[in-house]
């Protein structure tokens, strides 16, 4: 939401709005992005009820509050997780002493498989020939997001000060301010290095950065820049997949686990908080194992004796 509409929802409810700030300034150590949907989130309940008083909105508020919402259940599931938080806040801080929405469902998710490349698509895909600066960059991003299953976010992110190549790992910022250390392999390293020695300097003619991505403008890389490009190199190679900024991280993950890796390591590469996040990929591996079986007809006879 841009500050402007935001301001425009200010107008509303100054009292819950002077709350929303509050919470929001205390809640440092979330990610921005994180603080933005919450802002978001929340400043759209102050809209919904312009003079309400916080303590008087109640459960079946907020519950006519998410019915009336024409989006799907995974934003009104988030709509709730915000509102929530930023009650229980106002409860610690002895402003309200009841949370409107406890006892309230979550609304019911159907929980979409992500999408990933086979094996065969990344080859294609990680296929560049590396002749410019630009070739150097992209190549190098490719592969490590490839090879350590990172965020394209904490990727951007990535100072050089976070680089251990001898020692073959690179440390990375994730979410919730949570660091941890992952692998990278020869593959990757070579092509990091190759961009470290010979384009980063081009990219960043007279400017120094602490980040290890540059974009043409001497700065780091964004990631809606980077995603552009990989969309812009999956049409190019014949890549006919709705392609995500997470593509080649579900891709890591599937095919870790469909070469028997354990489910807590790549929970643990992946940054994830809560193992049922990482469980997603378990489906994927079971949805290739079925597509076999029915590829096989001998297996069927098989497994009737």
């Amino acid at each position: 939401m841009k500050k402007d509409e935001l301001e425009e929802i200010f107008k509303y409810n100054s009292e819950l709005n002077k709350y929303i700030n509050e919470y929001l300034n205390a809640e440092y150590n979330t990610s921005k992005n994180t603080r933005n949907s919450y802002a978001t989130d929340l400043y759209l309940l102050a809209k919904h009820y312009p003079k309400r008083n916080i303590k008087n909105i109640d459960k079946e508020d907020i519950r006519e509050y998410l019915r009336k919402s024409d989006k799907s259940s995974k934003t009104k599931a988030r709509y709730l997780t915000s509102i929530n938080n930023f009650y229980k806040y106002l409860i610690e801080n002895n402003i309200i002493t009841k949370n409107p929405c406890d006892g309230i469902k979550m609304p019911k998710i159907e929980k979409k498989l992500p999408n990933y490349l086979t094996i065969e698509e990344v080859d294609n895909l990680l296929n560049i020939r590396a002749s410019t600066s630009y070739d150097l960059r992209n190549k190098a991003m490719l592969e490590v997001l490839y090879a350590t299953g990172m965020r394209i976010s904490e990727l951007c992110d990535l100072p050089m000060s976070n680089l251990f190549l001898e020692d073959g790992l690179i440390k990375v910022f994730g979410k919730g301010s949570k660091e941890r250390l992952v692998p990278i392999n020869n593959i990757a390293i070579k092509a990091l290095e190759e961009y470290l020695k010979f384009g980063r300097g081009a990219l960043l003619g007279t400017k120094t950065s602490e980040y290890v991505f540059i974009s043409s403008r001497h700065t780091k890389i964004t990631r809606q820049a980077f995603f552009k490009y990989i969309k812009k190199l999956c049409r190019e190679k014949g890549i006919k997949k709705d392609i995500s900024p997470h593509i080649l991280r579900h891709s890591f993950a599937t095919h870790l686990l469909n070469n028997g890796a354990d489910l807590r390591v790549v929970q643990e590469l992946l940054g994830h908080s809560d193992i049922s996040t990482t469980q997603i990929y378990t489906h994927l591996s079971n949805e290739k194992l079925e597509m076999e079986y029915e590829k096989h007809p001998l297996l069927h006879e098989k497994s009737h004796h």
